[in-house]
């Protein structure tokens, strides 16, 4: 059986320390429940000193959720800690998590002190703490920088004090891999009582080493992580979540496993990067749009063949569908057939060659190939075959004026027809559009590309519409980008199944 690690989720605390990426507390609350659906054991829910936003969302969020442990940060100060005791009233189950800076650059620069005298105040504030709550996390901020016996001294002293887990953060994600599973090793062979307390991790990717890090801190001992979804944070961010979770489910050798339901993952993903106005990087691991794409014709070859032979995770495990087979120049005949199969194109081995020249040359002529483009060079046109067409578009917009546009739309041989305002010309076109077709659809992604250069350009659209928990794509061209925008979310609805 594999031994258990903690989650504990600072998304909301350290994550939300972006630059432009606060929440209000009904999101908050929305984005703790996210994290309650997805099975952590910790919700680090904000820093109740620091403001009474603050302060108003660990409470809500205490009362909003009841499985995992609400965790309130403190400095080691007691007007800290009494104040956050005082917003984790309602929670069923508390945790205050307090700490102060340990490496010499805190205690002389930050603190103008001495190491005993940080060790007092250290020991002090967990047994504050202690007073109010069983559950008290001690952090050790910037232990990848402190010195190693140093840093068992006063981890040594923190449990001694009560501490039930001891945090060694890599603040400014210093460290290595190696020097940082020596700090927890270290830790693990020196520290008397070690083993009354979990040791956890808390990493910073400005190296870019966060997640290496936090997966050799696990291989030394760590038994708690503290992540963010998506891996947000300050500066270049924390470690993320997902990477952890499935690294060890993809490493079953290690055994070491969480209980994470790694099926909400991407959902989750995509609550926190919608409400913090965060946009997941197409190539970023777990959840990025490219995570499961394929453009290498050997590469598609392969997973066409078995999954297995270039995919280590299956995409379902994370929420996702299906893997992507991307249609680029370097597409091979296996990725172009698989493609037309699923537009349910047919065809004998010397029209697929005959269609293979084709699509090469469009291919090196733009970043994407379409599937309007596939059928067109199959001989069928695919806005033909539609079911929702664009009849007429009529915009009306400018410095001074209400943008209103009209919109005509032929549904299987039906004409309909709807006018309505927006925020801009786009904007007022989907409303219209929206009057006609009357469905819970969300527009997740909306990009414009330019294709050809000058005052006449041809926009390419591509639109991410959500509809009944599936995302589909729509794509299309125009010098004029609204009718472009139309044209693309047109696109997307007509993948609809009804």
């Amino acid at each position: 059986m594999a031994e258990r690690l903690y989650i504990f989720d600072t998304t909301l605390r350290d994550g939300e320390q972006v630059p432009g990426c606060q929440l209000n507390t009904v999101e908050k609350i929305e984005v703790a429940k996210a994290l309650e659906s997805l099975g952590v054991d910790v919700i680090e829910a904000g820093f109740p000193i620091s403001s009474p936003g603050d302060f108003k969302s660990v409470e809500e969020i205490s009362k909003a959720v009841s499985l995992p442990v609400i965790c309130a940060l403190t400095r080691s100060v007691q007007k800290d800690i009494d104040v956050a005791f005082d917003a984790l009233k309602y929670a069923k189950l508390k945790r205050i998590h307090t700490g102060i800076g340990t490496s010499d650059y805190h205690i002389q620069y930050k603190f103008n002190s001495n190491q005993e005298e940080i060790m007092q105040r250290a020991v002090a504030a967990v047994k504050y703490a202690k007073r109010y709550v069983e559950d008290v996390e001690f952090y050790c901020e910037d232990a990848g920088r402190t010195d190693n016996v140093y840093l068992a001294r006063i981890v040594e002293a923190v449990i001694k004090a009560g501490a039930t887990v001891v945090n060694i953060p890599d603040t400014t994600g210093y460290c290595l891999p190696t020097e940082y599973a020596e700090k927890i090793n270290f830790l693990m062979e020196n520290v008397n009582g070690i083993h009354n307390a979990i040791i956890s991790t808390h990493c910073h990717n400005d190296l870019g080493m966060a997640t290496a890090n936090t997966m050799a801190g696990i291989m030394s001992g760590a038994r708690q992580v503290e992540v963010t979804v998506n891996g947000i944070g300050e500066r270049a961010g924390n470690t993320a979540l997902e990477e952890i979770v499935m690294t060890l489910r993809s490493h079953k050798e290690l055994g070491v496993d969480t209980n994470i339901n790694s099926k909400n993952i991407s959902s989750v993903s995509r609550i926190v990067s919608n409400l913090m106005n965060m946009p997941i990087q197409a190539n970023k691991a777990i959840v990025g749009r490219n995570a499961f794409a394929h453009s290498s014709g050997i590469h598609q070859d392969g997973v066409l063949k078995n999954i297995k032979t270039y995919e280590i995770i299956d995409p379902k495990d994370v929420g996702i569908d299906d893997n992507s087979i991307e249609l680029t120049a370097r597409s091979g005949r296996a990725a172009l057939k698989y493609h037309l199969q699923s537009l349910g194109i047919e065809l004998t081995q010397e029209k697929l060659d005959k269609v293979y020249e084709g699509f090469l040359k469009v291919a090196d002529s733009k970043k994407y190939v379409t599937d309007d483009d596939l059928l067109m060079l199959a001989g069928k046109d695919r806005v033909d075959t539609h079911r929702i067409k664009l009849d007429y578009l009529y915009v009306t917009s400018g410095v001074g004026v209400d943008p209103k546009a009209t919109i005509g739309l032929d549904i299987a041989g039906e004409k309909f027809e709807a006018e309505s305002s927006g925020d801009g010309p786009v904007d007022a076109a989907i409303n219209a559009l929206k009057k006609i077709v009357n469905k819970k659809m969300v527009l997740q992604e909306f990009l414009i590309q330019a294709i050809t250069k000058g005052s006449d350009d041809v926009g390419k659209v591509h639109m991410r519409v959500e509809y009944n928990g599936n995302v589909y794509s729509g794509f299309a061209a125009n010098t004029d980008i609204v009718a472009a925008s139309v044209s693309a979310y047109i696109d997307a609805l007509n993948k609809f199944p009804d």
